[in-house]
């Protein structure tokens, strides 16, 4: 039986939900076929969903139909959860959108059929409501045909006389299999609706449960399942939890098998569900082609890749309203950011953040709908009622089309640390975001230095000079950079990366955008007069009115800052007979920049989380360059010449500059025989064993590449495989390392920061997985945390458990696969830690390795 994932999509009212009810009725899943406004529907089981008899929150189904099981997701349909929507995509086989024969395609349904052309997901359509259309069935199919192509048939027709020759139309391939053979078989149709060139149509009535037998037939004939890979691969496309709290990953399992007890990314699978609208049974396993929730995955999110799956592509739709969350007295702040820092785990849209300006958490969301469901869940979960303030645009700032190139520079110099950096700021398309690439020769910069500039690039969202506003469409390219050979630690690269973003926007010709709908109004014809004058004030442009019975239907687009509430002025002047449906279809040059501009009132010079100017060390002290008078102390020459081209005419001088930079950092040949010389396989235990920082010295003359990449064989027994992990404790280490407990006692927070900062250079170069263990077990009520920063994972312990205990519970479960280091100088924790199969490196011989590492790669460039 081939198993196959269909999404059902439409726009609101379609009847999304009462088609989904026809299907499992239909296929004998349920008994009776329940009804949105009846608040009985078998998925819409929320107290929220049925009270507005709308789909909020995407929810699957299980049905069979002769040679087919189907695994149904039925997304949301109202625009302000289109990014619940969205998320599903990534997942599906095929998509049934749904159509009103009497509302006919709208601005909604484009959207989301550009979506599915953009994931490139297989699209059968079912025009509902046929029983009140007033279109006949063949002006409907003409009319789709119009809107989306040629690939829109009647398979109603499939069989008869002319269905073939509509085929043809669609597809070049099954034009030349009907020359050649004289028929199309079905396998070529398959295949032809797999490649986005045919999209079957068929036509009834849910409610009445009218050509839903037709519809499963041709699913069943039309749809082909797929062959999954060998290995472990899923994607997970949700987060959401139980009625008793339990956090749920939902995934598509595209191969391999996962079952209870299995181990992703050192988490335990605990329970693996199978739902089918709110009740689900728990399975041993899953394989290709299943649908499933697991339980006891903490750091998961809606995209993610696992085990040989690629994460999903970046979601495009995106929200354009942040509100302030204003939170009843006696709530502790804190408590409340990471309770809803919990909410934007299942709805990551939501950027659930801190204003530090006015003291209080933020969130985005796409309407007025979202804002009441966040309001219920809060109550329903929290135990406290929220509210919210009017709310704010979602602004982004770019440079303008057809904007200069700009050099932005930045150098962080304080007292042992360096870095430079040049990047090449400049305009991308409209709608591509951020894309940073590298043109820095590595003889100047070694690819390890270049790979980290990057990886700090794409690590946070940028803001603007303007507003301080996200950044968006643009690229950025590492020009040049430079390291020193002692003194550049974790961090350094950072802060000049940073530094380099801000400089090149304050020169950079900059401008802001801001979120435009796309809309449909429809409203008696007398009122269209008055419709269009509206739309014109709002600086909104407009498609001529089509006429539509005794009323007419108006399309376009406008600032979403102008139409606000223009719902209620509609109403207003139509006697409460005109109605508007809007969505977002995406950022444009703002229509008002300066008075808006002028009303965020935005200092780029004041803002100090995000600087332009840079740090030089003058006279053994540090010293604030403003960003005007950085590229006068520069070490590195500009990159760009005065037409803000790049200055590489001179071909001499191209190569004089890479012989100046080649001695400020080794190649990664170089570099990556050091480390397998100090880290490799045959050293590692020499390395880490007690002592060996103060035994060995610096080799007297360095190894040659070859030597490192082809190491001398000998037999070992089988070990491990895969990345060695390293485990360090956090304030075990601090204590123990001079410089940072003598910062400690001034500033605890800021000893963590550094040293957060040093592992993460460290790991950059040795591509060891770190893991540095806080202990929190003192905080009341602490459940712990688990997060990435950059490319390393910090960990903060629940109440009542030490970082010794979580050491040593994650080294039994990782040292059984993996090789597994332990960093602390706590005598029994060592000696339990061995019992485990771990190596281990007390706090004080890993701060010597660390300078041992420095001194190492010093002495090989020496003797180059």
């Amino acid at each position: 039986m081939k198993k196959i994932t269909i999404g059902i999509l439409a726009h609101v009212d379609a009847g999304k939900t009462t088609l989904s009810e026809a299907m499992l009725y239909t296929t004998g899943e349920i008994r009776k076929a329940g009804r949105v406004d009846h608040g009985d529907s078998f998925l819409d089981g929320n107290a929220l969903e049925r009270s507005r008899g709308i789909t909020i929150f995407s929810k699957q189904a299980r049905l069979s139909w002769d040679d087919m099981q189907v695994t149904l997701l039925d997304t949301p349909g109202h625009v302000d959860f289109s990014a619940e929507m969205e998320r599903t995509l990534s997942v599906l086989d095929y998509a049934l959108l749904v159509i009103s024969a009497g509302d006919g395609v709208q601005s909604h349904t484009d959207t989301l059929w550009k979506l599915l052309e953009r994931y490139e997901v297989p699209t059968f359509v079912f025009v509902n409501k046929m029983d009140l259309a007033v279109r006949k069935q063949s002006e409907i199919a003409e009319y789709l045909k119009g809107r989306f192509g040629n690939g829109c048939i009647d398979f109603s027709r499939a069989g008869t006389e002319g269905f073939d020759d509509e085929l043809t139309l669609a597809s070049e391939a099954l034009t030349e299999l009907l020359l050649e053979e004289g028929e199309i078989p079905d396998d070529a149709v398959r295949d032809a609706i797999c490649r986005r060139e045919v999209f079957p149509c068929f036509y009834g009535s849910a409610l009445k449960i009218n050509g839903i037998r037709e519809l499963l037939d041709g699913m069943e004939r039309y749809m082909q399942g797929k062959a999954g890979e060998e290995d472990f691969a899923a994607r997970v496309f949700k987060i959401s939890r139980d009625d008793s709290g339990e956090r749920l990953t939902y995934l598509r399992m595209y191969g391999g098998t996962l079952s209870v007890k299995d181990v992703i990314d050192d988490e335990k699978v605990n329970q693996i569900r199978l739902y089918s609208g709110d009740k689900y049974e728990t399975v041993d396993s899953v394989t290709a082609g299943d649908v499933c929730a697991v339980t006891g995955l903490t750091q998961t999110m809606p995209g993610m890749g696992l085990g040989a799956a690629e994460n999903a592509a970046e979601e495009i739709l995106e929200p354009y309203m942040t509100y302030r969350v204003l939170l009843p007295g006696g709530v502790d702040v804190h408590k409340a950011l990471g309770q809803f820092r919990e909410l934007a785990e299942e709805d990551p849209k939501l950027h659930a953040g801190w204003d530090a300006a006015a003291g209080c958490i933020t969130i985005q969301i796409m309407g007025q709908v979202q804002l009441e469901v966040i309001r219920s869940l809060a109550e329903e979960r929290f135990g406290y009622p929220v509210e919210f303030d009017q709310g704010r645009i979602v602004y982004k700032e770019t440079m303008a089309e057809g904007a200069q190139t700009v050099e932005g520079v930045g150098h962080f110099e304080p007292l042992r640390h360096y870095a430079e950096v040049h990047l090449l700021l400049e305009p991308g398309e409209r709608g591509s975001g951020m894309t940073f690439s590298s043109i820095a020769s590595e003889d100047a910069l070694d690819r390890n230095w270049q790979r980290l500039i990057l990886t700090h690039l794409a690590e946070k969202p940028h803001t603007g000079v303007l507003t301080g506003a996200e950044l968006t469409d643009m690229k950025i390219t590492l020009a040049a950079g430079r390291a020193h050979k002692k003194h550049t630690e974790g961090g350094d690269f950072r802060q000049a990366t940073y530094r380099a973003v801000r400089n090149g926007l304050m020169k950079a010709e900059t401008i802001l955008l801001e979120p435009w709908l796309a809309f449909t109004i429809e409203l008696p014809t007398g009122n269209v007069g008055r419709a269009m004058s509206d739309i014109q004030k709002m600086h909104g442009r407009f498609s001529e009115p089509q006429t539509v019975g005794m009323n007419s239907v108006v399309e376009g687009f406008a600032p979403a800052s102008e139409m606000g509430d223009y719902q209620q002025t509609l109403a207003g002047y139509t006697g409460g007979r005109g109605r508007i449906r809007c969505r977002v279809s995406g950022y444009e040059p703002c229509h008002d920049q300066e008075r808006v501009i002028e009303a965020i009132g935005y200092d780029p010079l004041r803002d100090t989380e995000n600087p332009a100017d840079s740090v030089f060390c003058d006279h053994g002290g540090s010293v604030i360059v403003p960003w005007d008078e950085v590229e006068e102390h520069m070490a590195l020459p500009s990159v760009l010449d005065e037409r803000g081209e790049l200055d590489l005419q001179d071909a001499e001088a191209v190569a004089q500059r890479a012989r100046e930079y080649s001695g400020i950092v080794a190649g990664d040949d170089e570099l990556m025989a050091i480390f397998e010389r100090t880290y490799g396989p045959i050293k590692l235990h020499d390395l880490t064993a007690p002592g060996a920082a103060r035994r060995r010295k610096p080799p007297k003359r360095p190894v040659s590449t070859d030597d490192a990449q082809e190491p001398k064989k000998r037999k070992t027994k089988p070990g491990p495989q895969g990345p060695t992990y390293v485990l360090v404790d956090g304030y075990n280490l601090i204590h123990a390392w001079p410089e940072l407990a003598e910062l400690s006692e001034l500033d605890f927070g800021a000893a963590r920061d550094q040293l957060v900062d040093i592992l993460c250079n460290y790991q950059g170069f040795t591509q060891q997985e770190v893991i540095v263990v806080f202990d929190a077990y003192k905080v009341k009520g602490g459940v712990g945390s688990h997060q990435k920063i950059r490319n390393i994972y910090v960990v903060y312990t629940r109440e009542a458990e030490t970082a010794d205990m979580y050491i040593e519970k994650v080294t039994h479960e990782i040292a059984k696969k993996h090789r597994v280091r332990v960093v602390t100088s706590d005598g029994l924790e060592q000696l339990i830690i061995l019992g485990h199969g771990a190596v281990r490196t007390s706090s004080r011989e890993f701060v010597e390795e660390i300078e041992y590492v420095e001194d190492a790669v010093l002495d090989a460039i020496r003797n180059m």
